[in-house]
C-alpha cells in the first residue's frame, strides 16, 4: 500500500549514518524528505514510536550523590542564556550564537535527544526579542526543522553563528549585524543538527582498546574504518559527528562556547566573528566558571561541568523488541523485529553498527564493566558522501559510526537532517557501504521492512 513515511531515522545500516552530502558537495541547501511517498514495491517507515519516551532519565545504579548531580545538571542544561543574566540569571549568550539553550536544540523525544519537529530557532520567541529576520536565513532555517548550524569550508569548516544579540534588550550598544546568508555561496556551507547525548557517559567509559579492536582493514564487503584519535596523546577521541572530542567535558565546553556564544574554562575566549566587537563584550571572561564562593556544591563546578553530570549519569533510550505502535497509527510485531535483527546482521549492518561494546573499570560503578547496546563501533567511516570538513584526525571523507539506539524516536537523520525516511536515507550509504546497500537492494519487500521496522524498535 501507499503510505506516507515521516520521519525516520539515521541510515541505519550502514556504517556512518552521518553522510549523506551529495547535496552539500554541489552547493545546494538539503532539506529533510518529509515523508515520501513511497510505492506499494517498496518498505515505509512506520514512523516515530508512540507511548512512553523510554529516554530521559538517569542511568541505574547511580549513588544518591550521583543522582543529585544529575538533577542539578538537568537543571543547567534546560536553562536560557541571556547576555548579563538580568533575565534568566544565566549569562552569557552571545555575540553570536545558534540559539540560548541546550535542551532547546536537544529536545526529541526529550531533553538530551535531538531536534525536535518544530525548530526552535524560529518558532520560539527569544527572551529578548524576536530573533534576526527569517530573510536573510535564506533557506537555512525553517520552521519544520530540523534545528542546525552551519559551517564554512571558508572557514575551515568552522561554525558560523546565524544569529547575534545585536537589537536585544540586554545588550544594548552592540552593533554586530547577523550574517545576511544570501551572501554566503551554497558551496561555502555545510551543516549539522544536533547529536543526541543520551548514554554518553556509557560511552565515555569504553576503553581505547575497545574501540580500536574494531579497526581491521579487510572486513567483508570493503568495510574497513579507523579510529579518530587526539593529535596530543595519541587518544581515541570518540564524541561528534566525527568523533572529534575526546571527553563529555571537552564536548560540553565547546558546544557552549560556539552554539551559544558562552564563554568557560575549557573554552575561555570570547568567539570574534567580525574582527573586534567591544561593543558586544558585556561579561568578564570566561563567563562561565567554578564559583568557589557558591554555597550550593552542586553548583561550584559552574555550568559545563553540570552539563557533564548530566550527559554522564543521562540513560541510553529504552528499545522495545517486544513490539510497538507508531505515531501514525501502525503496529510491528515481536516478530517482524526479530526477523529484521537477523537482516541487520546478515547483510552486514553489524560491520559498523556494532550492536553491543563494553565498558571498562570506571570510577562510577554504575558506569563500570557495563554493556553498552549503541550500535555503533565509535569509528569513522569513508562512505564517499563526506562534507570536506578535517576534525581531529577525520578527514573530510570521513564520519563517525553514529549509534543506533534511539533511533526509534528520531525525526531527522543523517548528519544535516536531511532525511525523514530511512529507505531514503539507506540509499544515501556508497563508498565502504557500497556492499551493504547492495546486498539490502537484494533483500525482499518484507525483509527490508522487517529490517527497517527493527531500526524502529531501537
Amino acid at each position: 500500500m501507499n503510505f506516507v513515511g515521516p520521519y525516520l531515522y539515521l541510515l541505519p545500516v550502514f556504517c556512518l549514518l552521518t553522510c549523506s552530502l551529495p547535496f552539500l558537495l554541489f552547493g545546494q541547501n538539503p532539506q529533510p524528505t518529509q515523508g515520501r511517498i513511497r510505492s506499494s514495491g517498496e518498505p515505509i517507515d512506520p514512523g516515530p514510536r508512540a507511548g512512553a519516551k523510554g529516554a530521559g532519565a538517569a542511568i541505574t545504579g547511580l549513588t544518591a550523590n550521583e543522582l543529585a548531580y544529575f538533577t542539578a545538571g538537568a537543571e543547567v542544561f534546560n536553562e536560557i542564556d541571556d547576555v548579563k543574566g538580568t533575565l534568566t540569571g544565566s549569562k552569557g549568550l552571545g555575540p553570536a550564537f545558534n540559539l540560548d539553550g541546550c535542551a532547546s536544540c536537544h529536545a526529541q523525544p526529550s531533553a538530551g535527544g535531538t531536534s525536535p519537529a518544530l525548530n526552535p530557532q524560529l518558532v520560539r520567541k527569544n527572551v529578548a526579542g524576536a530573533l534576526n529576520p527569517t530573510e536573510f536565513l535564506d533557506g537555512v532555517l525553517t520552521p519544520s526543522g530540523p534545528v542546525r548550524e552551519m559551517r564554512r569550508l571558508s572557514l575551515g569548516g568552522g561554525v558560523q553563528g546565524l544569529f547575534t544579540i545585536k537589537g536585544r534588550s540586554d545588550a544594548a550598544g552592540c552593533n554586530l549585524d547577523a550574517p545576511d546568508l544570501r551572501n554566503i555561496p551554497a558551496s561555502d556551507r555545510r551543516f549539522r543538527i544536533p547529536t543526541p547525548v543520551f548514554g554518553l557517559g556509557l560511552i565515555e567509559a569504553i576503553s581505547d582498546e575497545t574501540i580500536a579492536a574494531n579497526e581491521a582493514p579487510n572486513k567483508p564487503f570493503g568495510i574497513s574504518g579507523r579510529a579518530n584519535r587526539s593529535g596530543n596523546d595519541g587518544t581515541v577521541t570518540r564524541f561528534g559527528w566525527k568523533a572529534q572530542n575526546k571527553s563529555i567535558a571537552i564536548f560540553a565546553g565547546e558546544a557552549y562556547n560556539v552554539e551559544q556564544g558562552v564563554s568557560n574554562e575549557l573554552f575561555p575566549n570570547e568567539r570574534r566573528p567580525s574582527g573586534s566587537i567591544p561593543g558586544c563584550l558585556f561579561n568578564a571572561t570566561p563567563e562561565d566558571h567554578a564559583d568557589l564562593d557558591q554555597s550550593n556544591p552542586l553548583r561550584q563546578g559552574g555550568d559545563v561541568a553540570a552539563f557533564a553530570n548530566f550527559m554522564r549519569f543521562l540513560a541510553p533510550p529504552a528499545p522495545s523488541p517486544s513490539g510497538y505502535a507508531t505515531t501514525l497509527g501502525i503496529t510491528v510485531t515481536a516478530a517482524s523485529i526479530t526477523s529484521g535483527q537477523a537482516v541487520f546482521s546478515s547483510i552486514g549492518c553489524n560491520l559498523c553498527h556494532t550492536p553491543s561494546l563494553t565498558t571498562g573499570l570506571h570510577a562510577s560503578p554504575a558506569l563500570s564493566n557495563k554493556p553498552v547496546n549503541l550500535f555503533s563501533d565509535l569509528l569513522v567511516h569513508d562512505v564517499g558522501t563526506g562534507d570536506g570538513i578535517t576534525q581531529g584526525a577525520a578527514n573530510g571523507s570521513e564520519f563517525r559510526t553514529a549509534p543506533l539506539w534511539g533511533v526509534g524516536q528520531r525525526l531527522f537523520f543523517l548528519h544535516d537532517g536531511r532525511a525523514s525516511d530511512s529507505p531514503s536515507a539507506i540509499e544515501h550509504h556508497n563508498g565502504e557501504a557500497n556492499g551493504v546497500v547492495s546486498r539490502y537492494r537484494q533483500l525482499s519487500v518484507p525483509a527490508q521492512q522487517d529490517l527497517i521496522n527493527f531500526l524502529r524498535s531501537l
